[in-house]
């Protein structure tokens, strides 16, 4: 029997993890680039948009990853600043 979502599936453990965050980032917006132009196939659309889910979630686990970074490097203290003219 023929299933339509084996390249889905092939793509997910085939993938490479991105080098850096600003490449994941490069890469979504390519891939948005892509998919908003209506030029490639239903299957690699899904391919595609696989591919971005993986990378946002890779993007949202090291934005996480810096917040708890900054959090351990102002001693979990961070201070709001005063918004200018207010009076201390």
């Amino acid at each position: 029997m023929f299933d339509a979502f084996s390249p889905l599936q092939t793509m997910t453990k085939t993938a490479s993890s991105p080098k850096s965050f600003e490449s994941a980032i490069t890469e979504l917006e390519r891939i948005v680039q892509e998919m908003e132009s209506g030029a490639i196939t239903l299957e690699d659309a899904l391919e595609r948009y696989q591919r971005g889910v993986g990378l946002l979630k890779y993007c949202q686990s090291t934005l996480q990853a810096a917040e708890q970074k900054i959090l351990q490097l102002e001693g979990d203290t961070l201070k709001p600043t005063d918004p200018p003219g207010s009076a201390s």
